[in-house]
């Protein structure tokens, strides 16, 4: 597949190493070293597919671009807009030509995350009662330093999105709506803490900061018959996944933990993920539209002043 990369950012240079001899050109306005400065620049019949490493406002632009002439794309997360006609249309405009468009959220690939999907649905912990995850890294004091970084909902849209888009991956569609418990901004314009969660079954608390010293993530699930937990991610490692097994009616439950020690393996999984939905189909944007009115409600409730 001939890709072309559009946004020569810390996540376009990744883009590019994983993607290698594929990456047939480059595109950015500003870096001298990118082939192009615009995506109209470059020749359609030169390429199959775009991945887009840009910041929010151009995304939907780029996609109805590329989309319309028959090209796919992968563009970093979050896909977001203020109106939901927007991800309509992109929607329509793949199903009409027949191309993909994949919102990338590598944590997918995560092993330990897939674990957890395959546990879940397995049905071995039975009902799940509770889901709570922390996600936090220390960026406050880069996000401050870009101007297009620090504004709006901050660490809410960036790395909240993340956390539901994994409560997608894990537990399927969800019903329930959210709302925020704490917002704060400690030592940025937008948010750089945010804590929002879900009542009802199961009960949902998810927990964002960019003030996190030690990158850190962690996931605790308690269900029916047990309970599962990840702890950190395999870039940062190492990453353990725990199960343990009730035991009735009390007691010290059984436990198994596998710990991983490894470079992150998520980027080139997901690149090879979304070259196999280019070759057979299969793209969706359902989770991207429930994300972005989730999100764009959680934003407008925070910057109201709601729990703070």
């Amino acid at each position: 597949m001939r890709v072309v990369v559009v946004g020569l950012g810390v996540q376009g240079r990744k883009r590019t190493a994983i993607a290698g001899s594929e990456v047939v050109a480059t595109v950015d306005p500003v870096l001298l070293d990118a082939g192009y400065r615009r995506i109209e620049d470059v020749p359609l019949n030169s390429y199959d597919a775009a991945l887009l490493c840009v910041p929010d406002a151009p995304k939907v632009e780029l996609l109805i671009y590329l989309l319309g002439n028959g090209k796919h794309a992968l563009v970093e997360k979050p896909l977001l807009s203020e109106h939901d006609s927007d991800l309509t249309k992109l929607a329509g405009l793949s199903a009409e030509t027949g191309t993909v468009c994949y919102t990338a959220y590598n944590h997918r690939f995560e092993p330990h995350f897939m674990r957890m999907r395959d546990l879940i649905h397995s049905g071995q912990l039975g009902q799940i009662y509770t889901v709570r995850m922390y996600y936090g890294n220390g960026t406050a004091a880069q996000v401050k330093a870009s101007p297009w970084r620090d504004t709006g909902s901050g660490v809410l849209f960036d790395l909240g999105s993340h956390l539901l888009d994994t409560l997608s991956f894990w537990l399927g569609a969800i019903e329930q709506p959210f709302h925020v418990i704490a917002a704060s901004r400690f030592e940025n314009r937008s948010f750089d803490h945010v804590t929002f969660g879900a009542t009802g079954k199961p009960l949902m608390q998810l927990e964002t900061s960019l003030l996190s010293w030690r990158n850190h993530f962690y996931a605790d699930i308690h269900a029916e018959k047990g309970s599962a937990h990840i702890t950190s991610l395999c870039k940062w490692g190492p990453s353990t996944f725990t199960v343990r097994g009730r035991v009735l009616p009390s007691g010290r439950p059984d436990e198994e933990s596998v710990t991983l020690v490894q470079a992150d393996p998520t980027w080139a999984l997901e690149y090879d993920h979304f070259k196999s939905l280019c070759a057979t189909g299969g793209s969706s944007l359902q989770t991207d539209m429930w994300i972005n009115r989730t999100l764009n409600s959680l934003g407008a409730a925070a910057l109201s002043g709601e729990g703070q």
